[in-house]
């Protein structure tokens, strides 16, 4: 599957937030003495039931530095499962249908339930290590997803869910056409704070044509994964913007830097007739 929140994958982040501040037809040179910083471990796992472990393992690098991908190879990489250890072999590889790569895999499926937890740990053998753990969650299924047209032919579509109001939860809902393999046309992530317990809807533009596919998903996530998505959003949000606060990115992960979570969703094809 395709992630329609990839475009801020940890990769993304090494490569891609490097713009400098810029001034407005004015120009003077500075010396800024940068500290180096000794790379960190970063990890990028995301778990779902019925799919093979798979994580991508990399290091950081300075700011200035020229844009690579500095893989990690002689590292040991476990996921723990109600106690038992799971080593992901190194193996490279790029998956054509996530369209994302992956440095470590496994042939163990997830089959987690609500409540289960799953724990990651990595060292390598510079003494560096990265742990982070996930705790699963339920499906909040959509409820209805409907659409109408307005005079000019678009389409405004309403996913409706209900939240659960004995617990605090936080959503991202997607939009995607064609196929779930495209990036999400429509993506926003929420918490629960004004409709805790009530039935609730996500919603898009009038911007959809008539007789497209699309792909509704409400996510439910964990906290610490909704704190990391939007602290990715402020950051690229700031990147290059003389006017905004510098942003920092909020890692699931200890020890380093990434993500380690799980991804549990519902999801319909909707055909705009």
């Amino acid at each position: 599957m395709r992630l329609p929140f990839s475009k801020y994958s940890i990769l993304w982040l090494l490569l891609g937030l490097t713009g400098l501040p810029y001034g407005c037809n004015m120009e003077k040179d500075f010396e800024v003495d940068l500290p180096v910083m000794a790379p960190q471990l970063v990890a990028e796992c995301y778990l779902e039931v019925g799919q093979p472990y798979r994580l991508t393992l990399t290091e950081s690098t300075n700011y200035l530095a020229a844009p690579e991908l500095p893989l990690v190879k002689n590292a040991t990489v476990i996921i723990f499962y109600k106690g038992k250890p799971d080593t992901l072999r190194y193996a490279p590889f790029y998956d054509k249908f996530s369209r994302k790569y992956y440095t470590h895999v496994s042939s163990t499926i997830m089959a987690g339930k609500p409540g289960d937890t799953y724990s990651l740990q990595i060292t390598d053998q510079q003494g560096r290590k990265l742990t982070g753990t996930t705790t699963v969650l339920p499906v909040v299924p959509l409820d209805t997803v409907e659409y109408t047209y307005n005079d000019r032919k678009k389409a405004y579509l309403v996913a409706k869910y209900t939240d659960n109001g004995a617990a605090k939860n936080y959503y991202f809902f997607s939009v995607q056409r064609d196929s779930i393999n495209n990036r999400a046309e429509i993506d926003y992530a929420a918490d629960d704070n004004i409709s805790n317990g009530l039935p609730s809807a996500f919603g898009t533009a009038y911007e959809l044509e008539k007789n497209e596919t699309v792909y509704v998903s409400l996510y439910h996530l964990e906290k610490q994964y909704y704190d990391f998505f939007n602290s990715v959003e402020s950051a690229r949000d700031a990147n290059g913007n003389p006017f905004a606060q510098p942003g920092s990115v909020i890692s699931t992960v200890q020890g380093g830097y990434g993500v380690f979570t799980h991804l549990v969703f519902d999801r319909r094809m909707v055909v705009l007739k």
